[in-house]
């Protein structure tokens, strides 16, 4: 427990510090990159760790489909911006299928949980549906980033920066609204929790508003 518990806290603190790091950093520079990667690592390890720990140690089939998610956006995500030099069709393509069978999991979970009153291990139903439909939504956008040979442009971008968004989101979500006395009594301040879980969720809509007002915002966000 102590071999897989210990490494999944640290990765929780450490994404979520560098996930606001590089949510707040001008975009494309230097100190952008270097914690986007800390938190992209940060975030496969959490979210690797928490599935196996829903499987094996606490089974928990909202855990397990929180953190096969979470891997699948934070990976696609980077993986947008930066490629392999020859490309990886058979990534995207299994990315895809992940993405897909996740969220026909979530749908067919939350009815399960419909079924059961409403909660399904500890969580509400409306949690599998919305983990379903960003499954389902990511599967499509790879579809159709697969059937056009890749993405340019503000397109690219946008791919990038809600799919890192919403990892941040599931991260700070567990952290901030897990069990009682996950969160340390210092900063337990019932009308704060919400903020850093809500928080990426404008800085998503804000970037996505920049990036469709002004299409040169595109080569401004330096990203390769």
């Amino acid at each position: 427990m102590q071999l897989i518990a210990l490494p999944h806290i640290v990765a929780g603190a450490l994404g979520i510090v560098f996930g606001f790091v590089a949510l707040s950093a001008a975009k494309g520079g230097s100190l952008h990159r270097k914690s986007g990667m800390i938190f992209v690592c940060a975030m496969l390890l959490l979210s690797a760790s928490g599935a196996l720990m829903a499987v094996f140690l606490k089974p928990n089939m909202g855990n397990l489909m929180a953190g096969v998610l979470t891997f699948y956006l934070v990976l696609t995500a980077v993986l947008t911006v930066r490629r392999p030099s020859q490309g990886s069709p058979w990534l995207d393509r299994g990315a895809m299928l992940v993405g897909f069978g996740g969220g026909l999991s979530g749908i067919m979970l939350g009815f399960d949980a419909i079924a059961l009153g409403g909660v399904r291990q500890g969580i509400p139903a409306p949690a599998f549906f919305i983990f379903g439909a960003v499954g389902l939504l990511g599967s499509a956008g790879d579809l159709r980033m697969i059937r056009a040979g890749g993405l340019r442009g503000a397109p690219r971008l946008v791919r990038h920066q809600w799919r890192m968004c919403l990892g941040l989101v599931i991260a700070a979500a567990s952290f901030f609204f897990g069990p009682p006395g996950r969160v340390p009594e210092v900063i337990n301040i019932p009308a704060l929790l919400p903020v850093p879980v809500v928080a990426p969720i404008f800085a998503m809509a804000y970037w996505r508003w920049r990036l469709r007002r002004k299409g040169s915002m595109a080569l401004l966000w330096k990203v390769s």
